[in-house]
């Protein structure tokens, strides 16, 4: 038998329904639509016996066989039409979950299809492609600015920022040297690097996020198993009082009758369909349920735990305060920082500019811009040199408050005009949902993140956002 897809059956069982309907209705030939939806029916009675059988040998036993029979004991007594309606029930139902199923799977193949595939390999003073699969451990690598980095190892030459969020839910770029580590997945900033490799690609840590994401693809829900956990049990019932009711009435019509409504095709796709109807939307809003029974302890649960980068907030670094020193007003201090960083391609100088154009502050131009690696940002304005960037390169020794969150540091000539710090903000709809739980029965909710505990309850306004009961746990940094 030609090995086809549900889809394809489904289309092929549609078409023949057409073809019977005008056989009896327009030519008028009951016979000629009973001969084509009989022979049609059997072919894929066969086609599903065959699929069952095979399951079966797989120690699993499902409630299909009442369809099966349901199909068949109606082809066997004439009643054509109720045989197709079962077998569209049946296959449009697998179908639908089959489309389900690829819709939920969208999250793994954008996955794949973004992972690591080359690597550029340094060999002397060559550099060759390669795949991914082929570095071995100890080989130098070459990173673009921009790039993915293709598998785990360690910085030997070269500074950068590395955006690591994909991986650790952190939204400040990660700043590397010489010597730090550096994980497959994370995206590399502006400056190339030269890594080495300490990891096969298949033992990195984005090989690992796939697998864990294949992993939730093949784990079926605990629910979903239910109807064919009782499918002996239901099918020996079933069938003893078709017979009965055979019997009794004298009639092998009744049996057919007994079977069409013991079919169980609300019993096999309800749970399922509605299963990966759920993956799939919960993947379509960014969400990888890690097993299948998840979903169905969902209902029953009291307690919920959110990460806080990304899940809470927004998952990237925007302005946050603008804190001039004396005699320098907020919005000069904002328009020249920003118009020496609109031509920097680092994450902080983006948002800083967007901010500044958001809030309609002018960029003046500006002349002789550099980058200083790993430092910061200078310019000429109006013929001054105006630096932008850490507190080191902009502050070298003078005393200032220190700050507990992301800042840049702005300096004009010889005078530090002030500085300006970044945070990542809450979620417009995080405090709905913390409600929303509430509503349904969670009596507990909690935050997990790695930031100190004053940035992460005093910035983030935590026990404001929850409504009763916040709780707060520091959970420990991914290890490199």
């Amino acid at each position: 038998m030609i090995k086809m897809s549900h889809k394809h059956i489904l289309m092929i069982i549609a078409c023949v329904a057409v073809i019977s309907l005008f056989v009896q209705f327009i030519y008028g030939s009951s016979l000629g639509a009973q001969i084509i939806i009989t022979i049609m029916g059997a072919y894929f009675v066969l086609v599903m016996l065959a699929e069952m059988i095979q399951t079966i040998r797989h120690g699993q036993y499902g409630v299909d066989l009442l369809a099966i029979l349901a199909i068949v004991s109606t082809l066997a007594v004439g009643e054509h039409w109720a045989a197709l309606i079962i077998l569209i029930m049946l296959v449009g139902g697998d179908a639908l979950e089959d489309y389900a199923t690829n819709k939920a799977n969208t999250e793994l193949k954008a996955l794949l299809d973004n992972s690591p595939q080359v690597a550029y390999r340094i060999t002397g003073d060559q550099i060759t492609t390669i795949t991914v699969n082929e570095v071995a451990v100890g080989d130098q690598l070459l990173i673009k600015p921009g790039e993915v980095v293709p598998v785990d190892g360690m910085v030997i030459s070269g500074t950068s920022t590395v955006d690591e969020s994909s991986l650790t839910g952190e939204a400040r770029p990660q700043p590397k040297q010489p010597q730090a580590p550096l994980m497959s997945g994370s995206v590399n900033g502006d400056h190339a690097i030269t890594m080495q490799a300490t990891q096969l690609a298949v033992d990195s840590q984005f090989q690992q996020l796939v697998k864990l994401v294949q992993h939730a693809k093949n784990t079926p829900a605990h629910f979903v198993r239910l109807a064919d956990r009782y499918a002996v049990p239901f099918t020996i019932v079933a069938v003893l009082l078709a017979f009965v009711a055979a019997l009794v009435a004298k009639s092998p019509q009744r049996f057919a009758e007994v079977m069409v409504v013991a079919s169980p095709c609300p019993l096999i796709l309800a749970a399922p369909v509605a299963l990966v109807s759920g993956m799939s939307r919960a993947s379509r809003n960014g969400i990888v349920v890690k097993t299948g029974d998840v979903i169905e302890k969902l209902a029953r649960a009291k307690t919920v735990a959110f990460d806080k980068t990304g899940t809470i907030t927004n998952g990237h670094l925007s302005v946050d305060a603008i804190t001039p020193v004396a005699g320098v007003d907020e919005q000069q201090l904002l328009q020249l920082a920003a118009s020496v960083e609109q031509h920097s391609n680092h994450v902080l100088a983006r948002s800083l500019v967007d901010y500044a154009q958001a809030n309609d502050v002018p960029l003046l131009p500006v002349n002789d811009v550099q980058e200083i690696t790993a430092n910061g940002v200078q310019a000429t304005l109006n013929g001054q040199l105006v630096q932008v960037g850490k507190r080191k390169f902009i502050l070298g020794d003078q005393v200032v408050a220190p700050t507990k969150y992301t800042a840049i540091y702005v300096r004009q000539g010889e005078q530090y005009l002030g500085r300006i710090t970044f945070q990542d903000q809450i979620r417009p709809e995080a405090a709905l949902t913390m409600q929303s739980l509430q509503q349904h029965g969670v009596t507990k909710l909690m935050m997990l993140s790695g930031d100190q505990t004053a940035t992460a309850t005093g910035s983030l306004s935590w026990s404001a956002l929850m409504m009763s009961g916040p709780n707060y746990y520091r959970k420990p940094k991914l290890p490199p």
